[in-house]
Parts: structure tokens; sequence; C-alpha cells
């Protein structure tokens, strides 16, 4: 395939991605691609799980604090700006890693997607949520699969934003999704790792994590974009825990509230992740931790 390599680090929320790319980073000339779909948003670190402004002014970092958190950043404008830092780092002769969890960001650049220009339907969206919660993900899909069957196909149908997103491209343009998502070559050798830490231990440090930050900054974090006027309806808090710690500092949530539901929001995210980057998948070479897989990626520049 031509054009440069590059690195993905893949994996859920706690697995160790950005502790992976931090020590491959002291190790190698690379610069980071930030491939979370929260993580662009300023204003939005401690829960998001951002790199500390330390690690960030270590090794240079792309598409992290890019948009304010009342603007919509989709997967158009991330394919762009990856594809743009990608072949900026690029042509300095670095090799750029792109890190995160999100699994149409990563998928989409590895694939070559060209994304529909359709914008969001927050009334359709929450409708088809709805459905999707009070018959199953399963009912969804099978509407899907009524209007295109080629997009069911190939659609997981446990990833209900993905159904939903098939769903309001159809609602909102009259084709099928899959005849308007177009692929092509990436520009460049995808080589994608990632980490895949035992399901048990991985909820255990995922709520530990979130647990700490709760009582932490988290909390603080959130009353400042409260204060900037930046609300709960916006898409930006939808990444997980941030509606639940807003219900908690406008007080209609206990703390021991906040927890449970950020803990339960949490697990949903690690299955919903699961789906994007699967264990049988052939393109990914798996690890088990985040020192083995930055080990991987630095023999992998190497050879």
């Amino acid at each position: 395939m031509a054009g440069p390599r590059v690195l993905f680090i893949v994996g859920p929320t706690a697995s160790g991605k950005t502790a992976a790319s931090l020590e491959l980073a002291s190790q190698a000339r690379i610069e980071i691609v930030n491939a979370d779909s929260r993580q662009v948003y300023w204003g939005m670190s401690v829960g998001t799980g951002k790199p500390a402004p330390a690690e960030i002014a270590s090794v240079p970092h792309h598409l992290i604090d890019v948009a304010a958190p009342d603007e919509r950043y989709n997967l158009a404008r991330f394919l762009a700006e990856a594809r743009a830092a990608i072949a900026d780092v690029a042509s300095r002769g670095v090799t750029s890693v792109v890190v995160g969890g999100t699994g149409q960001y990563v998928w989409g650049l590895v694939e070559g997607w060209h994304a529909p220009a359709v914008p969001p339907n927050p009334q359709l969206r929450a409708e088809l949520a709805e459905e999707a919660r009070l018959h199953g993900s399963e009912a969804l899909h099978e509407r899907l699969r009524a209007v295109d069957p080629r997009s069911a196909e190939t659609i997981d149908p446990r990833n209900v934003r993905r159904v939903v997103r098939a769903l309001e491209v159809w609602h909102e343009t009259g084709a099928p999704f899959s005849r308007q998502r177009r692929k092509s070559p990436p520009g460049f050798e995808p080589v994608l790792l990632g980490i895949a830490p035992e399901r048990a231990a991985l909820r255990q440090r995922a709520a530990e994590h979130r647990g700490a930050v709760l009582k932490g900054g988290w909390p603080v974090e959130v009353r400042e974009l409260l204060s900037a006027g930046y609300g709960p309806e916006l898409p930006s808090f939808s990444s997980v825990g941030y509606r639940e710690v807003a219900a908690y500092v406008q007080g209609s949530a206990t703390l021991g509230e906040t927890a449970e539901r950020i803990k339960s929001a949490t697990h949903r995210l690690i299955r919903r992740q699961a789906t994007w980057f699967k264990a049988t998948d052939e393109r990914i070479a798996w690890n088990a931790d985040a020192g083995s897989l930055a080990e991987r990626a630095l023999a992998t520049l190497r050879a």
C-alpha cells in the first residue's frame, strides 16, 4: 500500500492507550493524532481522560482541544482534519500514531471512508434511540435491513449509534447510507495495535479512575462549563459522565447515585467499543497491556 506507515493504538476506555503512546514517544520520533471523539472539545479534559498538559507538551498532539463544547464535531470533519494532520506529519519525515477508542474515527481513516455530509437530526436520533431502548437493538437493526440491507450486513446490531446514523442518512436523503458512503485507498499503510485487558480488570480500572476524578476535579470542570453557558443538552455532554455530573452539581443527584450511573454508562461504553474493535479482527495485533503494546510498536517502527 502506497504512502507512509501510520500506527494506530486502539482499544476500550481505560485500557492504557495514552500510556502506551507516551511510552512510545519517549523512545521514538512520533506525533500523536487523537481519535477520541470527546477529547476534541476544550474545557472537557478531566472526564474525557485527556493527557495531562505536561504530557501533551512532551510530544506533539493533533486534534485535541480543537472544538468548543457547543460545536458539532462529526465524522466528516474528523476525517478531513486527521488526514491533513497525517500528511503534515509525514511531510516532516515523522510517523503519526493515531490514538483513540472511537471506532468510526479509526475505521474511517483505515478504510478510507468519505462520510456523507448529512447534518444530524437530534429529534430523529432521540426517537430512534428510544425505539431501541423499548424494543431492543435487534428490532432497530431489522428496520435498517428493510431500507438498506447492505449497511445492515456490515453494521453490528448492538452498535445502536451506528444503526441510528445509517437510518438518519436514509431518512434525511431518501438514499441508502451504503450508497452514499464511498471508500478509497487511505493513502498510507495502517498498522493497528490494540490493548485488550481482561474484561473484569478493565471494568475495575475504569471504575476506579472515574471514581477518583468524580471526587477530584470533575465536578469543578462541569461547574465551569455550566457557568460558561454550556449545558447538558449539548452533544459534547453525551461523553460518559458529563450529564450525570451536571445533575450532581445542580443538586438533583447524590454523589453515590452519580457514581453508580457513571459506572453503568462506562460498562455500556466498553461493550459498545467491543463492537468496533473485535478480538477476532485479524487486522489488529492485540496486546495484554500498554507496556507490551509499546514494545511491539517500537519494534514495528524499527523494522
